[in-house]
């Protein structure tokens, strides 16, 4: 299906981007996209009137963070189709229509792949080892491998969205996102595309810092997406630690000693620890039961939006 430019916003939070922003507007007008929105994050450089000389609207974001933006730009779009992504020019405007024909094709999200056909220099070792790190611990903790979470070049359908409950107001948007897509049993596609060396300023990520928050990101909002997958680590780590105790306490009463109280903490840990992943596994089912309502309350009412 043939993509109508003009239904398409193409989104685009900055901060500081003044180097970047105008021939990355000016270069997605050249391919026909006319509604382009910037949502700026309180830049001190010229980013915002040179956004606007290209021919973007430009609003200023009332809150801080890239999180921020996006959940505060995301309410004012009104086209059908949304095409994000970042103002710092590691991502190229070419890709667009390749990122938007899954969506005019039945699909609700689409990301763009930066791990393929990334350039030399673009990644680091370090980034290019988080990366591989955050994309398996999704996988393990979502059951759905989508290649690239952290990947900022995405396509949605504006009903897609609004699905969404994001709550997240810095970099760990893009991980919940994901989360939300998978969550919302959304259709998603992922294509990859050309991820540039950062040619502007420098990148506001920190990854190490932000690396952490990324992966306490995944876990803590598997609670209500893999719940065997939080409560049984949860479970296993206390188990586990009963486990040790217990071969202290067993080797020490080998040699004559006796630690009673370490033998009732032993005790303690490994049934708490079994009772966790146990109410994991009762969760789980819960949420299965739910998903399965879901479904065929759709099926039966289609209008009904899925959200679990």
């Amino acid at each position: 299906m043939k993509i109508n430019k003009d239904e398409v916003t193409v989104f685009i939070p900055t901060l500081n981007e003044s180097p970047t922003i105008g021939g990355l507007v000016r270069e997605l007008r050249e391919l026909g996209y006319n509604h382009i929105f910037v949502m700026d994050g309180h830049s001190t450089d010229a980013t915002v009137a040179i956004a606007e000389k290209e021919g973007a609207e430009v609003r200023i974001q009332s809150g801080k963070g890239k999180g921020d933006a996006m959940m505060e730009g995301f309410q004012m779009v009104e086209t059908p189709y949304i095409l994000l992504l970042d103002g710092d020019g590691t991502y190229a405007p070419a890709d667009a229509d390749l990122m938007l024909t899954p969506l005019f094709n039945g699909f609700d999200h689409v990301i763009g792949n930066r791990l393929i056909h990334a350039e030399e220099g673009a990644f680091s070792r370090l980034n290019l080892l988080g990366n591989y790190l955050l994309n398996h611990l999704f996988k393990f903790a979502h059951s759905r491998d989508l290649q690239d979470i952290l990947s900022g070049y995405r396509a949605f359908k504006t009903a897609a969205i609004h699905q969404m409950n994001l709550t997240e107001t810095g970099f760990e948007i893009e991980t919940e996102v994901s989360v939300e897509a998978v969550r919302n049993n959304q259709r998603i596609k992922v294509v990859p595309v050309t991820y540039r060396k950062r040619p502007g300023t420098d990148t506001k990520l920190n990854p190490l810092h932000d690396g952490y928050k990324i992966a306490v990101t995944i876990y803590r909002l598997a609670k209500m997406n893999n719940p065997i997958f939080y409560f049984g680590i949860i479970g296993a780590i206390l188990a586990v630690v009963g486990f040790l105790t217990g071969v202290v306490v067993v080797v020490e009463w080998l040699n004559g000693i006796t630690h009673l109280p370490l033998a009732v903490l032993t005790v303690l840990l490994i049934m708490v620890g079994v009772e966790i992943f146990m109410f994991g596994v009762l969760s789980d089912m819960i949420l299965a039961y739910h998903r399965e309502m879901m479904n065929e309350i759709q099926r039966i009412n289609p209008e009904i939006p899925n959200r679990e």
